[in-house]
């Protein structure tokens, strides 16, 4: 009896038992489906043993987070740019100030500077910093590979800090522009360039703010200056300006331009110009000669705490129009001061620094729909957009020479020696033209241009190309065979 009741216990427990293992694995197989099981069952089923990194997916493989395949492409693409200026002594003699005043020349001094550049071409254009090559008399190059070369300048473009070389080389390394405005904040990001003269170095950082307004070019007196920096926190010193900031794919983004910074050095943010704006710039200096810049003729700002209470505005988005321009692009289509531009394109646009950068995008004569907020409603004006001038036409700075009616060289060490200046462009031919009519002759040594020193043909298409039609502009210059300095009002007109 015992023994048929201890065998009947023990299958009970049997049974029991068995239940047990069902129903856990019933539950076990139910809860496979909640999120928790699935990271308990990674642990197991995973190669890395279910660890993975914060933020990513679980597909994320380590080996696809490298450096070195963009890194290795780029520094090939990064050259070193060193240049070569005159300036003012600091030191002056006041007693040739007190008898020979503005007209006294001031003793002049060589000064060394240096800097980086990208190769964006085979056949050797190179795009740098304004402000790296600005006033130079002489420009070189080094590769990475040790070649150096004599740089001309192609163009500036002081509104945006870039400047376009070229050097006579075929078959170079170079990096193509990649897409700056699908950055994203925290994308990992390479800084090559040369740094303290020391040699091609690479820095990584992160991508930690876009469309960044410092107010750097408005601070150096830049009338029309375009910033919409990409910030980032890779390390970038003196001489890394001009060289390239890219992506882990190796893409171009953004030329780097410069730090903030309490000493002069690194202490934590660089800023690079987008390669959206590189791009354009670039494209222009080759094809026209000269910057074809979209003008929209408005004043804006930023909408701040003030402005949004002072008008009453819902929103700190989009860019406040102060004022239009009378007869300008945007007061033909019906714009008016108090509109709020929202869309440009149907692109939103957030602020002051991302309308510049789109409509800097636009040539003069392109048309774009322009979608402002005016009174709480939104209206949509089809805006044609204008030159500096006024106009829509494209100008090139061979245009701009055939205005002026003449024919220029830069020039050379003798006549430098003779004429005791270190600067100027001659002029070796002249025919009907604003120079003519201002009474210049054929050999006068053009020395400056609105106050501006002028070293180059092309600082005289940039000036004039910047100039309303009518507006005088004050020449300064000098014959080869006098002593004296002639001044010439000259008068541009369409």
């Amino acid at each position: 009896m015992n023994f048929k009741k201890n065998l009947s216990t023990i299958a009970v427990a049997i049974v029991t038992a068995l239940l047990t293992v069902v129903i856990y694995s019933s539950i076990s197989g139910e809860g496979e489906r909640s999120e928790g099981v699935k990271i308990s069952r990674a642990y197991v089923e995973n190669d890395t043993n279910g660890l993975h990194f914060a933020n990513l997916p679980a597909d994320f493989k380590a080996e696809e987070f490298n450096f070195t395949l963009a890194a290795e492409n780029t520094v090939h693409a990064v050259v070193h740019v060193k240049t070569k200026f005159t300036r003012e002594a600091q030191y002056t003699n006041p007693f040739y100030e007190f008898f020979f005043g503005d007209r006294y020349q001031r003793p002049e001094q060589e000064v060394k500077g240096f800097g980086s550049g990208v190769i964006i071409s085979r056949d050797g254009y190179i795009v740098t910093n304004n402000h790296v090559v600005e006033k130079s008399d002489e420009l070189r190059v080094t590769l990475n590979d040790d070649r150096t070369f004599d740089a001309t300048l192609v163009g500036t473009d002081p509104a945006t800090d870039l400047a376009l070389l070229k050097i006579d080389a075929q078959g170079l390394p170079h990096l193509k522009f990649g897409s700056s405005q699908d950055i994203k904040l925290g994308e990992w990001v390479l800084a090559v360039g040369n740094p303290f003269n020391i040699g091609t170095t690479v820095t990584a950082g992160i991508v930690s703010a876009k469309g960044r307004n410092i107010g750097i070019l408005n601070r150096q007196e830049n009338q029309l200056a375009i910033e919409s920096f990409i910030q980032t926190d890779a390390a970038v010193n003196k001489g890394n300006s001009g060289g390239a900031l890219v992506n882990i794919e190796g893409d171009l983004i953004g030329i780097n331009a410069a730090i903030a910074s309490p000493t002069g050095s690194y202490s934590g943010y660089s800023f690079a110009i987008p390669a959206s704006i590189a791009s354009k710039v670039v494209e222009d200096l080759i094809k026209y000669g000269e910057v074809q810049r979209a003008v929209l003729g408005v004043q804006i700002r930023d909408i701040d705490e003030q402005l949004a209470g002072e008008y009453d505005l819902e929103s700190y988005e989009g860019a406040f129009v102060a004022g239009v321009q009378r007869d300008g692009a945007a007061e033909r289509a019906g714009m008016q001061p108090g509109d709020i531009i929202i869309r440009v394109e149907g692109e939103k646009i957030k602020d002051v620094a991302q309308l510049q950068t789109t409509i800097n995008s636009f040539r003069p004569g392109d048309e774009v729909t322009v979608t402002v907020k005016r009174d709480g409603k939104q209206k949509q004006f089809d805006v044609t957009l204008r030159n500096k001038q006024g106009s829509t036409e494209i100008i090139t700075g061979e245009q701009t020479l055939n205005k002026l009616g003449a024919q220029f060289q830069a020039i050379g060490e003798q006549e430098k020696q003779r004429t005791g200046i270190t600067h100027g462009v001659q002029v070796v031919s002249i025919e009907a033209g604003a120079l003519k009519s201002a009474g210049i002759r054929e050999g006068f040594i053009i020395t400056y241009i609105a106050g501006e020193k002028i070293r180059s043909v092309n600082d005289i298409k940039r000036i004039f190309g910047d100039v309303p039609s009518g507006q005088k502009v004050e020449i300064e210059g000098l014959y080869p065979a006098g002593d004296y300095v002639y001044v010439y009002q000259v008068q541009v007109r369409d």
